[in-house]
């Protein structure tokens, strides 16, 4: 991947575009309750047909007018990636798009173990998984999945092995995992993966948000530093929403995402692309804008591009600083539909 030069878009409040979340499919094999309630997305659900989603040389397209607007990273999500057939190719075409520097991936894990040496292959350098407990039962609870947890531990092995970066990240809520805090900080020391801890969002409407149920940010690092001692970092890139921490004895880092606590919508650089083609400028938009339509319109990618820099220029989402006591009002995409 090589670096572009090209000027960045910039919103009405002085945020430049410069990363990309790609949904592949709003699927996934797992039911984790703060996305995809089994209640909700049980065997009636009708997800997206096949036949509407982007195919790999729309996405391609699509990304390569983004990287013409000022974005350097992309990361690829769900529902969950790994589901999509083929996806090396895609990860093949992406990784020699000029201007991406940086192309990583989203995923619960379940499936590195089949295709984490195909995505290396392919040029992915990175990946980030979705981890909420070390415990099997409360794994499973929360996952609402027969699946032990080794499932994903085997895939974060494998991710390891074939030389990917690892990440993984864990949403936090009282009462459910916060038993875990200190668990999961333990073995990721040892595994030497980088960890977040995510404060519990109101992402959609279906996922049961209440704020008794948050655990701030403060409170894990406060607990993390009794049992092992930190001291802060700053941020490596412009925008970087994880507050990181460096543990003294030299045992890497760990970090804090504090959407609801501490806010960082000033600096949200993020656009994010459903799986059939709607740009999305915010997690907590109810709506996105249809470039599928433009797409398949005929359009060449001057049109393209002034579409999705049209968007971004009229974008004011602040959403989580808005959110009262109560959370957000109104409608909401799901996560599961345009990635976390």
């Amino acid at each position: 991947m090589t670096t572009g030069q090209q000027p960045h878009s910039v919103d009405p409040l002085g945020r430049p575009l410069t990363d990309l979340r790609v949904s592949v499919t709003d699927r996934c094999n797992l039911r984790c309750g703060y996305c995809m309630p089994r209640e909700l997305f049980g065997p009636d659900h009708a997800f997206l047909p096949r036949a509407e989603l982007l195919t790999f040389e729309e996405l391609e397209r699509l990304v390569r007018v983004f990287a013409g607007l000022g974005v350097r990273k992309v990361r690829l999500t769900g529902g969950e990636p790994l589901l999509r057939r083929d996806l090396d190719q895609l990860v093949a075409s992406l990784s020699a798009v000029p201007g991406i520097e940086d192309l990583a991936l989203t995923t619960n894990g379940t499936l590195l173990p089949t295709h984490a040496a195909s995505l290396a292959a392919a040029g992915l350098r990175r990946v980030t998984v979705s981890l909420d407990a070390l415990d099997d039962a409360t794994f499973r609870a929360v996952g609402d999945t027969p699946l032990p947890v080794t499932s994903v531990l085997e895939g974060i092995d494998a991710a390891q092995r074939v030389g990917l970066g690892v990440k993984v990240n864990t949403v936090v809520q009282r009462g459910v995992n916060d038993d875990q805090i200190e668990p999961l900080a333990g073995w990721a020391r040892d595994a030497g993966v980088t960890l977040r801890f995510i404060e519990f969002m109101d992402v959609g409407t279906t996922n049961g948000w209440n704020r008794s149920r948050v655990v701030p940010a403060t409170e894990v690092v406060d607990r993390l530093a009794a049992r092992y001692p930190l001291e802060p970092v700053g941020p490596a890139v412009a925008g970087e929403v994880a507050e990181r921490f460096r543990y003294r004895d030299g045992a890497g880092e760990v970090g804090v995402i504090a959407s609801v606590t501490r806010p960082f919508c000033r600096t949200c650089v993020r656009a994010r692309l459903s799986a059939i083609g709607e740009l999305f400028t915010c997690l907590f938009a109810a709506t996105g804008h249809d470039l599928r339509a433009v797409l398949r319109g005929g359009a060449d990618d001057e049109e393209l591009g002034a579409a999705v820099a049209g968007v971004w220029a009229g974008r004011r989402d602040r959403a989580s600083e808005l959110r009262t006591e109560q959370g957000l009002t109104g409608p909401r995409v799901e996560m599961s539909y345009i990635g976390g």
